[in-house]
C-alpha cells in the first residue's frame, strides 16, 4: 500500500514515517507539495495514486495565525480541501489532522465529538474550516482532534521546559489552562490503525485524564532530574495576542466505540517517553 504524508518533517509526520509497516511511503512538505495549490496537489495525487493520505501539513503559530488570519486560511482550510478533493478524485482515504482549538474554551467537562464546536482564534477558526471541507469533499475520511503534541522531534512543550529549566533553574507555568498531553507515538498508533479500517468520521485522540500546563511542566522536571522550581502563574501574567482555551480535554469517545480507545494516562505516556528520550532533550 501506497502512503502520502504531508508536514512530513513535523514531529507528527516524522513519527507515522518512522511507525508506518511495509509499503511505499511518500513524505512531502513545503518544498516538495505546497498543498495550498491545488492545481499542483491535483497533480501530484494523480501521478503518485496513495491509498492512504495523512495531512500532517499546518499552520500551528497560534498568535501568527491572529496576525495573518489570510495565511492560516491557505494552509489550515484551504489546503485540507485540495487534499480531500484530489484524494476523492484518486479514490484515497483521507487521514486530517485537527485540534482542540475548534471548541471556545468553556465548561469543566471532557468533550466528545457531539459537542458543538465555537473557536475563539483565527488558528481554531481555520482549523475548524479545514474539517468541514474535508468532510464535505472527501468521503473516505478520518477527521481526528488532537492536543498538547510532544514527540523526539521538533519543538513542543516538553523539549522547552528541560531547556529553559537547565538555563534558568526557576520556571512560572499557567496553572488555569487544562487540557490533555498526547504523545507523539500514541497519537500515530491510533492514526494508523484507523486507517486500515473503513470506520470513517470525526474522532477525538488525546491522552487520557488532564492537567494544567503547571502540572505537566512539575511532572516533566520531576522525570528529567534537572533542579529546577516550577511556580504557578495565571493566563494574565502572560498575555498573548491569541487567547487560549481554558478547557480543552479531549474524550475519546469516538475511539472507544470503534478500533477500542488504547490511549494511555498522560503521566504513563510521559514517563515513557521521558525514559526513552529525556537524555537528549
Amino acid at each position: 500500500m501506497k502512503t502520502l504524508i504531508t508536514g512530513a518533517n513535523g514531529q507528527l509526520g516524522r513519527e507515522l514515517a518512522r511507525l508506518a509497516g511495509p509499503g511505499e511511503i511518500i513524505k512531502t512538505d513545503m518544498a516538495e507539495l505546497d498543498i495550498t495549490d491545488r492545481d499542483a496537489v491535483e497533480r501530484f495525487v494523480s501521478a503518485h495514486r496513495p491509498a492512504i493520505i495523512f495531512n500532517c501539513a499546518a499552520k500551528t503559530d497560534v498568535d501568527a495565525c491572529e496576525t495573518g488570519p489570510e495565511a492560516a486560511f491557505r494552509i489550515n482550510a484551504a489546503g485540507p480541501r485540495n487534499l480531500a478533493m484530489a484524494a476523492e478524485a484518486a479514490g484515497a482515504a483521507l487521514v486530517h489532522i485537527s485540534t482542540d482549538y475548534v471548541f471556545p474554551g468553556g465548561g469543566d467537562r471532557p468533550l466528545r465529538e457531539w459537542d458543538e464546536p465555537g473557536p475563539k482564534t483565527v488558528y481554531g477558526k481555520s482549523k475548524l474550516l479545514g474539517e468541514r471541507y474535508v468532510s464535505q469533499f472527501c468521503k473516505q475520511h478520518f477527521i481526528v482532534r488532537t492536543s498538547w503534541l510532544y514527540g523526539p522531534d521538533g519543538n513542543n512543550f516538553v523539549r522547552t521546559i528541560v531547556k529553559n529549566a537547565k538555563a534558568k533553574g526557576a520556571l512560572k507555568v499557567v496553572n488555569d489552562q487544562r487540557g490533555c498531553p498526547t504523545y507523539t507515538a500514541d497519537l500515530a498508533r491510533r492514526l494508523l490503525k484507523l486507517s486500515g479500517t473503513k470506520e470513517y468520521g470525526l474522532y477525538h485522540c488525546a491522552g487520557k485524564g488532564g492537567c494544567t500546563w503547571y502540572e505537566f511542566a512539575k511532572k516533566i522536571i520531576e522525570l528529567s532530574g534537572v533542579a529546577c522550581e516550577v511556580s504557578p502563574c495565571t493566563t494574565e501574567e502572560f498575555p498573548r495576542p491569541a487567547p487560549r482555551p481554558a478547557y480543552s480535554v479531549l474524550d475519546n469517545m469516538a475511539l472507544r466505540c470503534t478500533i477500542g480507545d488504547e490511549m494511555r494516562p498522560w503521566e504513563e505516556a510521559l514517563t515513557d517517553f521521558m525514559e526513552k528520550y529525556g537524555g537528549s532533550l
